[in-house]
């Protein structure tokens, strides 16, 4: 890896807070196996344990289970999750508000917009607008034959989240939503209402540049 594209390296110059979250864990990691990069090995396991959360859920004997991590690596990510937890849970006050579709993509689209694949996430909200998690609910292409509503609101209703906004990115770079995308919108809100859930936005990410659904009145009622 170049040294202008190495996580740490990358970190002293730009700041902490451009970094997506695979490169801060690859940091955390400092090196990767045999064939594979750390940043790809932090990419890896930040699917295979469903992001942070499910990171921060594991064991130190699921962890180890993971391919490239023994207990010195397993503990090292326990414990900087651990540090993130008492900060939050310290300074409730300190976690960030979505309040416009622009927040929703400048707390996503460092994660998301250059993606292989698309994923959907949501953005779980308190009753005044703070992040509560972003979990990811799905992993491939947006259709209503395979994504089922009710996993979304199972998610929300597990955080006792008040709201929630959804939000895919499109690996093509072109944000523009494709009629699946409305589709799927259109059910989403529609089982929020019957479930007062509020479903507040739904935004298709791409290169540097995002829609909201709601704004342009796809899948939402005017």
């Amino acid at each position: 890896m170049a040294e202008h594209d190495r996580p740490r390296e990358r970190l002293i110059k730009v700041g902490a807070e451009v970094l997506s979250t695979a490169e801060l864990l690859a940091i955390v990691l400092r090196n990767g196996t045999t064939g594979e990069s750390v940043l790809r090995m932090a990419e890896r396991l930040l699917i295979q344990f469903d992001n942070l959360p499910g990171l921060s859920r594991a064991t130190i004997t699921e962890l180890t289970h993971a391919r490239g991590v023994g207990e010195a690596k397993a503990a090292e990510i326990k414990a900087a999750l651990e540090i993130g937890r008492r900060l939050v849970a310290s300074a409730p006050e300190e976690r960030p508000r979505v309040s416009t579709p622009d927040d929703a993509f400048h707390l996503l689209k460092s994660e998301m917009m250059f993606l292989e694949q698309e994923h959907l996430r949501l953005i779980l909200l308190d009753t005044r607008n703070r992040v509560l998690r972003t979990p990811t609910i799905y992993v491939g292409s947006l259709n209503t034959s395979v994504i089922r509503v009710g996993e979304l609101f199972r998610a929300a209703i597990r955080e006792n989240a008040a709201a929630f906004i959804i939000a895919h990115n499109h690996p093509s770079g072109d944000p523009s939503p494709s009629p699946e995308d409305i589709n799927v919108t259109r059910q989403i809100v529609q089982a929020g209402k019957l479930l007062d859930v509020d479903v507040l936005d739904h935004i298709v990410i791409g290169r540097n540049r995002f829609v909201s659904l709601k704004q342009r009145g796809l899948g939402f009622d005017r």
